[in-house]
């Protein structure tokens, strides 16, 4: 139980820390912020099937396949219900953009743009929950490493919109632990479902796969090559993947 706290503690205090740079370079180029989210995105693809689904499998055998496709999709589903009551992430941050060059502050959207990044850590943080349940714990490990590196780039694109809006530095500050936070529940909760039943880990490490995939593909490759930079994003992607293939391959 130690360990899982430390870990839910370490995924989302990446956000914290990645807030924190945002601070020091509030005037990240967008090809440097493409290339670290590219890089991101390879490390939660590689977790996400390797960590997550094909464990899926193992666990549930050839009967539990169907419960696996399922777990997927259901969890992708979900994520895409989220995305029908808040808006995508890229377009919040779009709009914060526009919001700086007109220097104009709308606390509204700021709360917005907030509880939009909250709702996508709170799966996420299960998704590192629940590979504590497959009893992996070096598997569990490579999972929330994968999604911790994602939250740092992402604590960083959140500090400059905000403080165009007119949000106070400390404020600021506070908003960006919130969303850390909200990942921190997630983790306790995904390890808490699968350890009161076992019976429900082939399809919780499913649905879990399935919230990294959507994510992935939904709002973070669409995200990295929307400023031309999508061959240098592609490559950085390979290289994310290939650098969780290797660490799970020399730790399995």
């Amino acid at each position: 139980m130690e360990m899982v706290l430390l870990t839910a503690l370490g995924v989302g205090g990446a956000t914290i820390f990645g807030s924190c740079i945002g601070f020091v370079f509030k005037g990240l180029s967008h090809k440097f912020a493409d290339i670290v989210l590219s890089f991101a995105a390879g490390v939660m693809l590689a977790a996400a099937v390797l960590g997550l689904i094909v464990p899926s499998l193992d666990y549930g055998g050839k009967e539990g396949l169907l419960i696996t496709v399922a777990g997927i999709f259901v969890g992708a589903v979900c994520l895409n219900l989220i995305d029908k009551l808040v808006p995508h992430l890229h377009k919040i941050v779009g709009a914060q953009e526009e919001e700086e060059a007109h220097r104009n502050a709308n606390l509204n959207k700021v709360l917005l743009f907030v509880l939009a990044i909250a709702i996508h850590n709170l799966p996420e943080g299960i998704a590192a929950g629940v590979g504590f349940g497959s009893e992996d714990v070096a598997q569990a490990f490579l999972i929330a490493g994968g999604i911790a590196l994602q939250n740092i780039p992402e604590g960083m694109v959140i500090i400059g919109p905000m403080l165009a809006a007119g949000v106070t530095p400390k404020k600021t500050f506070l908003c960006a632990a919130l969303t850390g936070v909200v990942e921190i529940i997630g983790t306790l909760v995904g390890y808490f479902a699968v350890s009161i039943s076992t019976a429900i880990l082939p399809f919780a490490l499913a649905f879990a796969g399935g919230t990294m995939l959507y994510i992935i593909s939904d709002e973070m490759i669409p995200e990295t090559h929307a400023h031309g930079n999508q061959r240098g994003a592609t490559y950085a992607l390979l290289v994310g993947f290939c650098v969780m293939l290797v660490t799970d391959y020399l730790l399995g």
